[in-house]
């Protein structure tokens, strides 16, 4: 994502927008008068599902930043300016939105639902660009961290949906997969400030 202030500015005002669509529609829900047209997922859910995605997303971060350590990349880590981590936990709103949300098949049948999540999974983790790079034109990078990388974004994205449409989340909301995909990536900015990767 382009790390210029009025781009991440722009994201973050996506984000409290749908984000305010999503609060309308799940007071309208709460009220016993929902939306014909609400957003998906915009229903209530116990705290426990909350603290399922979150635990879970977590120990994905904890594989992944032990997963550098031990093949020696943690050194190849990308900077990142600080005032990045509003766009990072604007993403836990947006790519939810649009993978968890409306990048799924539902009511189609317990098959089709699981395929697309793993195809869509696929997609989530192939766009965040592990396998390419454009600093100096554009070129391959077919790396272990990129790999990796590429490999616990798509078990993230995997355990996003399981979220959603997993038995802990009988009303299928989309709240605990959006707190989670915060969660996960605010870790990540923790991660990289320990090491000394974000740039003040």
């Amino acid at each position: 994502m382009n790390e210029n202030p009025l781009m991440i500015l722009l994201y973050v005002g996506v984000a409290v927008y749908v984000g305010n669509m999503y609060r309308e529609d799940y007071k309208a829900s709460r009220s016993g008068q929902p939306n014909s047209g609400a957003m998906p997922g915009a229903t209530a859910v116990s705290v426990g599902a909350y603290v399922v995605g979150v635990i879970g997303a977590l120990l994905l971060l904890g594989l992944e930043t032990g997963g550098e350590i031990a093949l020696g990349v943690a050194d190849e880590q990308s900077q990142m300016v600080w005032f990045f981590v509003f766009a990072i936990v604007a993403a836990g709103v947006v790519e939810e939105v649009i993978f968890r949300g409306f990048l799924v098949v539902e009511n189609k049948g317990r098959a089709l639902l699981i395929a697309s999540c793993v195809g869509f999974s696929l997609i989530f983790a192939i766009i965040h660009a592990h396998f390419w790079s454009t600093e100096d034109g554009f070129e391959w990078t077919f790396t272990a961290k990129a790999f990796l990388s590429t490999g616990i974004l798509f078990a993230n994205s995997l355990w996003f949906y399981a979220i959603r449409f997993g038995p802990w989340n009988p009303n299928r909301s989309i709240f605990p997969c959006m707190l989670a995909h915060a969660a996960s990536n605010l870790g990540v900015f923790v991660v990289k400030l320990v090491q000394g990767y974000v740039v003040f």
